[in-house]
């Protein structure tokens, strides 16, 4: 069969350092190649090559052969290539209407009409009015990651590159997207699929590449790589998929934080009803849900980045201001919020170690040769090193910058840590590593309380409670292990019902 796109002996260095070294890709029609390594192995790299997108400033060999201007990209955050000023329905009628220039102009109103809902059907988006009058922002990760695919198929993509399509998304919105990819193959599309999800990656692929430190340790099609791989590393990669979590804290202290009851909107719309919830020292809680049920915003209230809301909320019996700017810095160093996006809150031109040791100089007044010799310490046991550390954030993974914002929020001390969905960009060795490291933290600092934003619920085994939202209301809440194994509410069921599917192991596609 003729690939739809090749790569031979890819080359890609910058700075002196070596991102892809000798790579080898070969992508058919009508099925999903999967890249696997840990954080920082190449995975995006190789992948952006087939649009001919390079790191500024990179060097480049190698001969690379893909369908030009029909290679759709679905980034890792969507949200950064939708036009924020657009409706999503403009946009996508926009793109179709490129494609109806040769029609009479009579017909060209019916054939753009029909291709935004056949795409919209592909992508799983419902053609509602309300739906597309939306702007980008109005929508979920996973709403604007379908709007981001609809533009890809409508642009008459032969090659669709899928770069951590599940980071972020629950157990049910990751099934969805498996379902996604699979209908985009199965209408004879090549789909890469780069992704730390192994999980996904046993359901969907068809054939799998694992890199490591930018070269591919192992080729081969997905069912004799997971029956056997060959090489250790890729051996030791696929069987870190079912990794344990580590076991939570059982010591818990007095109540540090105090919330509501809450009701946040956007808009006119109200988005969060929670009833009270309380954080203790020493605790860990996590609050889990599929994409759009309000958790982010539950975590944005309380770190004064969210206004609208009405509702107390305390530190230490004392009421937290609504908006950020209204806090004293003590207070900013007491509750410190460690973003989904790393990259986009890290400022492009400054070394990264810089800016993770500022967080101690303005927040305790510490010296900067102190706060440097701090953040350092602080990132190497995070898995950076000082080489990577030194780095402006351009060069560094999603993965890498994950770490690097949790060990910024770290430096400031706090007595809550909100971690929002910090271990979606990891692979699964990586992921264990930055849990233990929480898990460490909450133990060994009796003053530190933890709340983790996750739509992971391994993450969320190393909680000693779990709060589950659906719709903006919390549905469900209790310790950890009984949620887990034992939930009460319909859909925190169908949340650990589908959690075990996943892990099941059977292909959800039939290999072609």
């Amino acid at each position: 069969m003729k690939p739809a796109a090749e790569i031979k002996n890819l080359r890609v260095a910058v700075d002196g350092r070596t991102l892809v070294d000798g790579v080898d890709l070969r992508v058919l029609p009508g099925r999903v190649t999967a890249l696997v390594g840990p954080s920082g192995s190449g995975k995006t790299t190789t992948g952006l090559a087939l649009l001919g997108e390079y790191p500024a400033g990179a060097h480049v060999t190698g001969d690379v052969r893909a369908p030009r201007g029909r290679v759709g990209y679905i980034p890792q955050h969507p949200g950064s290539v939708l036009n924020p000023a657009r409706r999503i329905g403009a946009l996508l009628r926009d793109i179709a209407r490129t494609r109806s220039r040769h029609l009479p102009r009579r017909e060209r109103a019916a054939f753009v009409g029909e291709r935004v809902r056949w795409a919209l059907s592909l992508a799983r988006l419902p053609d509602a009015t309300a739906m597309l009058r939306r702007f980008p922002h109005q929508l979920s990760g996973g709403q604007q990651q379908r709007v981001v695919l609809a533009q890809a198929l409508l642009l008459g993509a032969d090659v669709v590159v899928a770069d951590e399509p599940t980071t972020g998304q629950d157990a049910l919105t990751r099934r969805s997207i498996v379902d996604r990819l699979a209908a985009v193959a199965r209408e004879g599309i090549a789909v890469v699929l780069l992704s730390h999800d192994l999980d996904v990656v046993r359901a969907l692929a068809d054939d799998i590449l694992v890199l490591h430190d930018g070269r591919v340790v192992e080729s081969a099609p997905a069912e004799r790589l997971w029956r056997a791989a060959r090489h250790p590393r890729a051996a030791a990669l696929l069987a870190s998929a079912s990794a344990p979590a580590p076991l939570a804290p059982q010591a818990v202290g007095e109540t540090v934080l105090r919330v509501g009851p809450l009701t946040a909107r956007h808009g006119r719309t109200t988005v969060l009803r929670t009833p009270a919830l309380g954080l203790r020292t020493g605790e860990c809680l996590a609050v889990v849900g599929r994409s759009g049920s309000g958790k982010t915003t539950l975590a944005r209230c309380l770190a004064g980045l969210h206004r609208h809301h009405d509702g107390r909320i305390t530190l230490d019996g004392t009421p937290l201001p609504r908006s950020l700017r209204d806090r004293t810095r003590q207070q900013l160093a007491s509750v410190q919020y460690v973003f989904q996006d790393a990259k986009a809150s890290f400022d492009e031109h400054r070394p990264v170690l810089d800016q993770v040791a500022r967080t101690a100089v303005r927040l305790h007044g510490a010296s900067e040769a102190d706060a440097l010799t701090e953040a350092l310490g602080t990132l190497t046991r995070l898995g950076l090193t000082e080489d990577l550390a030194r780095r402006r954030p351009d060069r560094l993974s999603g993965g890498e910058l994950q770490r690097a914002a949790l060990a910024r929020g770290l430096l400031a001390r706090p007595r809550v840590l909100i971690c929002d969905e910090i271990t979606s960009g990891l692979d699964t060795l990586s992921r264990q590593a930055v849990l233990d490291t929480l898990a460490g933290l909450v133990h060994d600092r009796g003053d530190l309380a933890l709340m983790l934003i996750t739509h992971d619920l391994t993450t969320a085994a190393l909680a000693t409670r779990i709060a589950v939202l659906e719709a903006g209301e919390v549905v469900e809440e209790g310790p950890a292990h009984q949620v887990l194994t034992a939930p009460q509410h319909p859909f925190s069921v169908r949340l650990m019902e589908a959690r075990r599917g996943s892990h099941g192991g059977a292909p959800l596609r039939s290999r072609g």
